[in-house]
């Protein structure tokens, strides 16, 4: 086994295989957000509305109410974002270190940006 250090991961190659430790460590990131998110809901499922605040971008009063399950889309469009940025990620910029940097720290904000908004939103109508 060889190791290689990149300055933005370390690649153990054995075989042929290509291991990425920042993939592991981002994939965690998402599991525990999307574990946060299941069980902030399950904690708070009893007490949500039928229907629940969440088109901010509308005028205040009944436009902004959607019903209770749309809160999911929330964390469907985290993994998607995250699916796509990834894939980019290794799709694209396999060489450049900036723009992987980038990519990373784009999904990293994402992941925290959609978390806090659903335990936000949760809470605020629970």
């Amino acid at each position: 086994m060889s190791w290689r250090n990149n300055n933005i991961f370390l690649i153990a190659v054995q075989g042929g295989l290509v291991i990425r430790y920042n993939t592991f460590i981002m994939l965690g990131l998402l599991l525990s957000a999307n574990l946060i998110m299941i069980g902030s809901y399950v904690l708070t499922m009893k007490t949500i509305p039928p229907q629940i605040p969440l088109l901010y971008s509308l005028p205040i009063g009944e436009d902004q109410l959607v019903e209770w399950w749309m809160i999911f889309i929330i964390p469907i469009i985290m993994n998607v974002f995250y699916i796509l940025n990834s894939f980019i990620y290794n799709r694209f910029f396999f060489q450049e270190q900036f723009e992987r940097s980038l990519l990373r720290y784009v999904n990293m904000a994402v992941v925290g940006i959609c978390t806090y908004l659903f335990i936000r939103i949760v809470v605020l109508v629970s």
